[in-house]
């Protein structure tokens, strides 16, 4: 296990400037958050930021291949998104609604598992209270946790992830409103916030860049040269944990798994030798890789924990070009993709993104930074 905080071994990660969270404001009317998917993956919009110059591009996602550098690797996130968001009953009457913050992997057995958990109403549960979720499973609060969580025991008379996926609701972020009978709605929310390529269960939060893929798109990459390589962050709910504290120097970044196999390693190692640019779809995939090359031992098969913190002044040093969403104001995405492509430059795409009317957070339209 090992973790990152901003630091690589030895000397800042990160230039340190003079920046703050009102730095990465900015103005959003509430009816550009989108609520549901583009009727399709692919037909989202795609806005091109060049970073060698001024000026933007505006195009569909579906033409990504024409946008992309020659001979790329395109490097992706396989999480899978676990329905994570349970309806119980707790012993002595009344409903309640958990939020499992780090669900067991696909690889638990059935059994006793201790998770901490948002739960509502949470000054209803106390210690010993015990709570009934459906067939297999239930569950026994045992302490409070910081910023109103509880940890739970949970029963599993099944695996966890085939349990969740009977019982459980989607993990959707908290600015995408869904009634609690959810419908068709939530049919629609477990095909599309999740990737077409999602193997690896785990998550609470899908990596949204991926949710523009299609099979057919990505068959069109390869077929025009370009190759992929898989790696896995499972990411957590503190994706959407606002930056408290005003000095960008005194956050502490929440803490996710990760894991980069021995074939991915090679794959990103030989595009780095032979100068083919590495396009990272989404900021967990950033994360991952810069992460990696900050172990002191170069890119390697490697699992473990990260809590790397990448805000403008950060040495990218694996990352050519990045394939992301349109993120919250003030978040550390936002800072992350400032870092990248340069906090002006960014907030001026943002701001003619407002104008031009794209969509915005998860379910929103794409950015590309090359």
């Amino acid at each position: 296990m090992w973790s990152l905080n901003g630091f690589r071994r030895g000397e800042p990660a990160v230039r340190q400037l003079s920046l703050t969270r009102d730095d990465f404001q900015y103005e959003l009317p509430e009816e550009l958050i989108a609520q549901r998917p583009a009727p399709s993956r692919e037909a989202s919009r795609l806005m091109v930021v060049d970073r060698s110059g001024p000026g933007l591009s505006h195009s569909r996602f579906a033409d990504l291949g024409r946008w992309l550098p020659e001979g790329g690797l395109l490097v992706i996130n396989d999480v899978r998104v676990v329905p994570a968001r349970l309806w119980g009953r707790r012993n002595g009457g009344g409903v309640v609604e958990t939020m499992i913050l780090r669900p067991p992997s696909g690889e638990a057995r059935a059994g006793t598992y201790d998770l901490e958990c948002l739960a509502r109403p949470a000054r209803r549960l106390k210690p010993g209270d015990g709570i009934e979720y459906g067939p297999g499973l239930k569950a026994e609060v045992l302490d409070r946790g910081e910023q109103g969580r509880r940890v739970l025991r949970f029963f599993f008379a099944r695996p966890p992830v085939e349990t969740l996926e009977t019982l459980g609701r989607m993990p959707l972020p908290p600015y995408i409103k869904r009634d609690k009978g959810g419908g068709n709605e939530a049919d629609l929310d477990r095909e599309r916030y999740q990737t077409v390529y999602a193997a690896r269960p785990g998550a609470v939060a899908a990596p949204t860049a991926g949710l523009h893929f299609t099979p057919e798109l990505i068959e069109d990459l390869k077929g025009r040269g370009f190759e992929t390589a898989a790696l896995t962050l499972f990411v957590g709910y503190g994706t959407f944990a606002p930056v408290r504290v005003r000095d960008l120097a005194s956050h502490r970044m929440h803490s996710e798994r990760m894991r980069v196999s021995a074939e991915t390693a090679e794959a990103v190692r030989r595009a780095r030798d032979l100068g083919r640019p590495v396009i990272a779809v989404g900021t967990t995939v950033v994360r991952t890789l810069e992460s990696l090359a900050r172990t002191g031992e170069g890119i390697r098969p490697y699992e473990g924990e990260t809590d790397l913190f990448i805000y403008p002044g950060f040495e990218f040093r694996v990352v050519d070009h990045l394939v992301t969403n349109f993120h919250l104001p003030g978040s550390t995405l936002l800072m992350l993709v400032a870092a990248f492509a340069g906090r002006e430059r960014i907030l001026d795409a943002y701001r003619t993104a407002v104008q031009r009317r794209y969509r915005f957070f998860s379910y929103g339209d794409a950015m590309l930074i090359r």
